[in-house]
């Protein structure tokens, strides 16, 4: 153990691309072109200077581990929003098949930067564990017009984010993301900007029904007798007063 240095401990970002994989070998490649230069970008349109960044592309993203002294603050809390209006301003006008949607995860931790293949630590694992939970995948799909979803650990979360007013903590969403096959389990919160993560989606019990184009639209009905049919309701009919009249078969 005397031949391995000391580490030393960072943010750790990661960026993945949504459904890259499903996209023609042009669109990997205007993808691969566009993803590096929305990053820079924001880097610098947020004053994060590049030195010290050691960056690991991956084709559909990037793993980053930022220089110490990295402010927490800026990327926790205005990384996203940047990049959102960035690839706004990237997929304008662009079929939507060739559109980019980014999925980013942080944490923070101990990390090598020695190894010889990567970076060797569990916060860039816990890292890019985040980035890739199917709990992140499906808020972004929840929100159809959100162009990044960001998940955060539960400490950078305490941290950061309870703590000041960059962004409302209420509209972070707090889920567990979870990976079995990779025997991962963590709280992390995820944030859409622009966007309420934490909001429940409308029940599809207590959606209204919309009447159809020249009808009537009846809710909760039940015939009694021979023709009996539906959920135990009754139907109801009016008579020209306006006074309910049961419906007798």
């Amino acid at each position: 153990m005397s031949d391995i240095a000391d580490p030393s401990r960072h943010l750790v970002l990661t960026v993945d691309v949504e459904r890259y994989s499903g996209r023609d070998n042009v669109l990997q490649w205007r993808v691969q072109q566009a993803l590096p230069r929305i990053m820079r970008r924001a880097r610098e349109e947020l004053g994060l200077l590049p030195d010290g960044w050691l960056v690991q592309p991956s084709g559909d993203g990037q793993l980053a581990i930022l220089p110490q002294g990295t402010s927490e603050r800026t990327i926790v809390t205005r990384l996203a929003p940047t990049v959102d209006r960035l690839l706004r301003e990237h997929n304008h006008g662009l079929a939507p098949e060739a559109r980019i949607r980014l999925r980013i995860g942080v944490h923070e931790g101990l990390v090598h930067l020695d190894g010889d293949n990567g970076f060797p630590g569990e916060a860039v694992v816990t890292a890019c564990r985040l980035v890739d939970s199917p709990q992140l995948k499906a808020t972004l799909r929840r929100f159809p017009e959100a162009q990044v979803a960001l998940i955060v650990s539960d400490r950078l979360y305490q941290d950061v984010v309870r703590h000041y007013g960059d962004l409302r903590p209420e509209h972070f969403l707090r889920v567990t993301a979870s990976l079995p096959e990779k025997s991962f389990d963590a709280v992390a919160w995820i944030h859409l900007p622009g966007e309420n993560a934490a909001a429940e989606q409308p029940s599809p019990a207590t959606t209204p029904v919309q009447p159809s184009a020249g009808g009537q639209t009846f809710q909760h009905i039940t015939a009694h007798g021979p023709t009996a049919f539906g959920n135990g309701n009754v139907i109801t009919t009016y008579g020209s007063a306006g006074s309910a009249t049961p419906h007798r078969p």
